[in-house]
């Protein structure tokens, strides 16, 4: 009787991820309002199920290298060291604006493939590109705006390239778009100064502030009405179209962009994919889109208890800039594969940055963490992907903080011990995590186990450690439950112990 109500149990948990949306009635035609684009499945079990994507700030901003991706903006304000930098290196900004750096973003050694190669190596389900970051230039071959990679700067279809190779290997794409930001929304009023929701400032003589028609299209300097009908939506559609991304992902500022046109959008990507018969994902920060139309991310951060729906975790592989920057700090391996695994047991899914140079290659570095992540998941991905979240996360002394962004660098400075355990279930199966190599000459406890604990009765069939043969002794008593000294250690990351029930 235990093992029965066990198998109830975790069955139940296994498919309370999905099964509330899973059951939403798809309608025939999404209509530009709330209630009809709530009845889209905002959290598919592919989703679910993939748990790791991969993305990369990558664009005319990685030229320079200095700084970080808001380079394009910093460099016009004298107190900053991008503008000293900047005149320093290239000279006045009246004679070298951002512009200018588009000739020499070339991308001379990208190559798709090879980066898809990479990121399946890493063990990612989904990859894709900042498709256009605040600046303005587009990361695809654009008919609605001159600032693309089609036309300039690489002159070939990066993104297309990749929505290609990707594919080829079983990935799903996403792009993600900040462009909310790029509207010119100062006014240029003497003595004004809120400069935040414009991502150039409207200084007098600087490029932002030409009556250049080309050269507004990058700078956002154009009528308001006219930038939201043709370039905010524009880009999308025309990514929808040319693309099919089954994830869209939006930075800030998405509050700043009118509330129909933020219908607008959702109505045409639903109806599109509605087309194509396939379930695709809408991710949103702050509170700028319903979620039940959406999915949550935290940036540089995470949730310190169990999602109720799924959500999203944006992360770089850096400690800094997002962008490729000379002298880059990138974070060990073990770090970021606890990160991920943190993630996972809350419900919850990491997408990655990486940060390539301008010419389209992947640093060292970068490549080494993420094949070391690709590793461990080749080995143990069976505790990550498909998984759904235990009746708890898990256990230990460390604990995230409260909070969004605003506490990123909190969220930087977490580092787990093997005292901290994170769970996962599948069907039959507990998978218990360390996050560190233990001490087998030492007992474990796991006391998510106890009977004390709600929702935990039930027989143990089977302990082992993935990655060995060797048996595992074990007892279940009402402390929970122990692995005694003498197990095998099988990974330098986190160990994975399978629980069968």
């Amino acid at each position: 009787m235990k093992r029965i109500t066990c198998y109830l149990l975790v069955g139940t948990l296994f498919l309370v991820g999905g099964c509330n949306s899973a059951s939403k009635e798809q309608p025939a035609t999404y209509t530009e309002d709330w209630v009809s684009l709530a009845d889209h499945n905002e959290e598919p079990a592919w989703f679910q199920d993939a748990k790791f994507g991969i993305y990369f700030h990558w664009g005319v901003y990685s030229v320079p290298a200095f700084g970080d991706e808001w380079y394009p903006r910093n460099m016009h304000f004298e107190d900053r060291k991008e503008y000293q930098y900047h005149v320093d290196t290239y000279g006045p900004l009246s004679e070298f604006g951002y512009h200018d750096f588009v000739p020499m973003f070339k991308a001379e050694q990208f190559n798709a493939k090879q980066w898809a190669d990479l990121f399946e190596k890493a063990g990612a389900r989904f990859a894709g590109p900042v498709a256009e970051h605040h600046d303005g230039f587009s990361m695809w071959a654009s008919d609605v705006t001159p600032w693309n990679v089609g036309d300039k700067g690489p002159r070939r279809d990066i993104t297309g390239e990749l929505k290609e190779a990707i594919s080829a290997r079983g990935m799903r794409l996403i792009t993600t778009f900040h462009h909310a930001r790029n509207l010119q929304r100062y006014s240029g009023v003497e003595g004004e100064k809120d400069f935040w929701h414009s991502h150039y400032p409207l200084f007098e003589g600087s490029a932002p502030a030409s009556d250049d028609p080309e050269l507004n299209y990058l700078y956002g300097n154009l009528p308001e009405e006219q930038w939201l009908e043709e370039v905010w939506f524009g880009k999308l559609k025309e990514v929808i179209d040319n693309y099919q991304p089954d994830i869209i992902w939006f930075d800030s500022w998405l509050d700043q962009i009118p509330e129909e046109y933020r219908k607008k959008f959702c109505a045409y990507y639903l109806n599109e994919a509605k087309k194509l018969d396939k379930e695709v994902v809408i991710v949103r920060k702050q509170d700028d889109l319903p979620l039940d139309v959406s999915v949550d991310d935290l940036e540089k951060s995470r949730k310190n208890k169990m999602g109720e729906k799924v959500w999203m975790t944006d992360e770089t592989l850096s400690t800094g800039s997002w962008c490729y920057t000379e002298n880059l700090q990138i974070k060990p391996a073990a770090d970021v594969m606890h990160v991920l695994i943190d993630i996972v047991s809350k419900n919850g899914v990491l997408l990655l940055n990486i940060s390539p140079k301008a010419d389209g290659t992947i640093p060292e570095d970068q490549q080494d963490v993420l094949l070391k992540m690709g590793h461990w998941l080749d080995q143990y991905g069976e505790a990550i992907y498909e998984t759904r979240p235990w009746h708890t996360y898990g256990e230990g002394p460390t604990v995230e903080p409260e909070g969004d962004f605003e506490n990123h660098q909190e969220f930087l400075k977490i580092k787990y011990t093997t005292d901290d355990v994170r769970y996962t279930t599948k069907g039959n199966v507990i998978y218990a995590m360390i996050l560190g190599v233990p001490d087998p000459s030492k007992p474990l406890l796991m006391k998510a186990f106890s009977p004390r604990s709600p929702g935990t009765e039930m027989t143990i069939k089977q302990v082992r450690v993935l990655g060995s043969d060797q048996p595992v002794d074990w007892k279940l008593d009402e402390n929970g439950l122990s692995i005694m000294p003498g197990y095998p250690v099988t990974d330098d990351m986190a160990q994975v112990f399978k629980i069968e029930i």
